[in-house]
């Protein structure tokens, strides 16, 4: 049982390593494309320096969404550390393989993640 649980639990953080790199990636380019586009031109008129501000308003929107799930995903990383992995931080009932398996980084079971969802 003890090598299937350190199997399991290698496979976990492999999954949850490679999604933090893919987002990793994600933020740098979305970064990288935030500089590229935050400059304006002279001849730019008041419509282009609206286009040019909403467009970077997503993009900076884009970067935190990204940045966020990174933040969950070493979460994740730190609960499978300290063992606490799989185990809803609201209630400490376990949650279901499948939605682990849906959602790596996730730290809340349905119903708790529901109840957070209706006091917002």
């Amino acid at each position: 049982m003890l090598v299937y649980q350190e199997t399991r639990t290698q496979d976990i953080r492999s999954a949850l390593d490679a999604r933090r790199a893919e987002l990793a990636e994600e933020y740098a380019a979305a970064v990288a494309e935030m500089t590229l586009a935050g400059t304006a031109d002279s001849g730019d008129d008041v419509a282009d320096l609206g286009t040019k501000a909403f467009n970077r308003e997503q993009e900076f929107a884009l970067a935190v969404s990204i940045r966020n799930r990174m933040e969950q995903v070493e979460r994740a990383l730190e609960r499978l550390d300290a063992g606490y992995y799989g185990t809803c931080e609201t209630c400490r009932e376990e949650i279901p393989v499948a939605r682990l398996a849906a959602f790596p980084s996730v730290t809340l079971c349905v119903r708790c993640k529901s109840r957070s969802e209706h006091r917002h």
